[in-house]
């Protein structure tokens, strides 16, 4: 399961979406930290399968975790080269042209 916010803004959707278990959880990796919060992340809890029409009908995509990063990649969505690990979980922002 995922924790996901949608965001429309004109003609635009933006989605921030994390592995459910990192909800709260805050990375640090130098002097970078990541802050996985509720208000950031939690709109709702959502399936595999509404995660995947979440990431196919959004122009923009912050994503926390293997799970999610996984599916995306799989999907056509992002590759696994642009991935960085922040205190050993991934992340990955993709934007659709």
């Amino acid at each position: 399961m995922f924790s996901a916010r949608l965001i429309r803004h004109k003609d635009s959707n933006m989605l921030n979406i994390c592995d459910k278990e990192l909800l709260g959880k805050t990375l640090n990796r130098d002097n970078f930290r990541l802050k996985i919060s509720e208000e950031y992340y939690a709109d709702k809890v959502v399936e595999k399968e509404e995660a995947r029409d979440l990431l196919q009908k959004s122009n923009n995509i912050n994503m926390v975790g293997k799970e999610i990063i996984d599916l995306s990649v799989n999907m056509g969505i992002g590759s696994h080269e642009g991935v960085k690990v922040i205190d050993g979980v991934p992340f990955l922002i993709v934007f659709k042209m």
